[in-house]
């Protein structure tokens, strides 16, 4: 441990490191949902960052002008991220998908000096040492959790030179770029899918010489109808588990939540089994009931699913969770449309109940669901070896990070 020596933040990275602006700081206007374009500058939260990436597919954007009325918050690739507020101790890089991204007060980002790698920064502060160190400094554990700049450039770091952080970050840098492949070819899979279901099932190009008929959802091919999601899907809501059973200590089955749903990676468990528990496997559609109405494919592991939470499961095993997918999405997207602006949007039993559909005949939803069916199984498929490389990284971040295992002892 003779080479590793240890710093202050405000000895490794540039002065310039900032926390994203606060409303009413220097005259800035703080981006709200108001102010969200379709397309344009990413706008980070705490909860797009996911698995020490920045979650683009979900997160919010606002428009070049608004990013220039702005006088801080600005990220750039290679810029390693840390949330500090609230929900704290997320980390991630800034890729390379865009010139640079804005940030919420919650988010600080650091850029290091020569003499530290961004990376190996990026794994010191996913280490167990550290995460405890700024959660206790933060005050983890009370609803205002927070460390600003001042206290942050305080903070230690401890490392060796430079050659000896580059081999450590080689090491869990390619499980990482595993892990990244899997999400792209993933996130591949689910782009043609989606695309044959709006071929198929919303501009009806395969059936476009045939005959068709009026609806009240407007001109559809004959032989399908308007109906309810119970046609073919049914509503299944979690159940309320007894939050003093809730455990870190893998003591039941894990407690699947609203926040679990973008992760696949519950916190708590609970050995609670209740009349009404739902079981969630990989493949299942679900989606939160509150704030945000997002139907997601569960990737995680088996778990039991919490109250406010639903999952849209097929009355018929051979119908495609794809075609589940795709066809809520846009009226949960259209129930949270209408409902911003309350203080806690809720999503309930009777809005469910007023969602109308297209129905396809039943032949033609088995021809789609045997060609997207394959789709979904690769994507479990690589989901759960993700989850391995991910373990695997965790086992050896923690032995890497403190010199205890040396990075020639490593075979991958």
């Amino acid at each position: 441990m003779e080479e590793w020596k240890e710093y202050t933040v405000q000895e490794l990275i540039d002065k310039g490191m900032l926390a994203a602006p606060m409303d009413g700081n220097h005259g800035e206007k703080h981006p709200k949902t108001g102010d969200y374009v379709p397309t344009g500058i990413p706008f980070i939260m705490a909860n797009n960052l996911i698995g020490g990436t920045v979650d683009y597919k979900n997160c919010a954007f606002i428009s070049k002008t608004q990013a220039n009325s702005l006088d801080k918050g600005f990220a750039k690739p290679g810029d390693v991220l840390l949330t500090h507020k609230a929900t704290i101790g997320r980390t991630a890089i800034v890729p390379n998908d865009y010139d640079f991204i804005v940030l919420t007060p919650q988010v600080t980002y650091y850029r290091p000096l020569k003499g530290i790698d961004n990376r190996f920064l990026k794994y010191y502060f996913d280490t167990v040492q550290f995460q405890s160190l700024f959660k206790n400094w933060a005050g983890a554990g009370s609803t205002r959790a927070y460390l600003g700049i001042t206290a942050q450039r305080k903070l230690p770091i401890v490392l060796p030179d430079i050659g000896t952080q580059k081999k450590i970050t080689s090491i869990l840098k390619s499980l990482d770029d595993e892990i990244e492949v899997n999400r792209r070819i993933n996130d591949n899979l689910e782009q043609q899918a989606q695309a044959l279901f709006k071929s198929w099932f919303v501009d009806f190009e395969p059936f476009k010489d045939g005959e068709f008929v009026y609806s009240e959802l407007g001109m559809i091919p004959k032989g399908w109808k308007v109906g309810s999601i119970y046609e073919y899907i049914d509503v299944i809501y979690g159940a309320p588990y007894k939050s003093s059973l809730f455990n870190e200590d893998k003591d039941g089955l894990p407690l699947i939540r609203i926040r679990d749903l973008k992760t696949n990676a519950p916190q708590f468990y609970t050995p609670e089994i209740l009349p009404n528990t739902e079981y969630i496997e990989a493949g299942d559609i679900v989606a939160g009931m509150d704030a945000e109405f997002i139907p997601y494919i569960w990737l995680g592991e088996k778990g039991v699913l919490n109250q406010r939470c639903c999952k849209f499961k097929t009355k018929n095993d051979a119908i495609s969770n794809y075609y589940v997918l795709f066809l809520i999405k846009p009226e949960l997207e259209f129930v949270q449309s209408y409902k911003t602006g309350t203080t806690v949007s809720h999503l309930g039993k009777s809005d469910i109940d007023r969602f109308k559909f297209i129905i396809p005949p039943i032949n033609l939803l088995l021809a789609f669901s045997k060609i997207v069916n394959p789709f979904i199984k690769e994507v479990i498929n690589r989901a759960k070896e993700s989850r391995r490389l991910a373990t695997l990284r965790d086992t050896l971040l923690p032995k890497l990070m403190s010199g205890e295992l040396k990075v020639n002892e490593i075979e991958i």
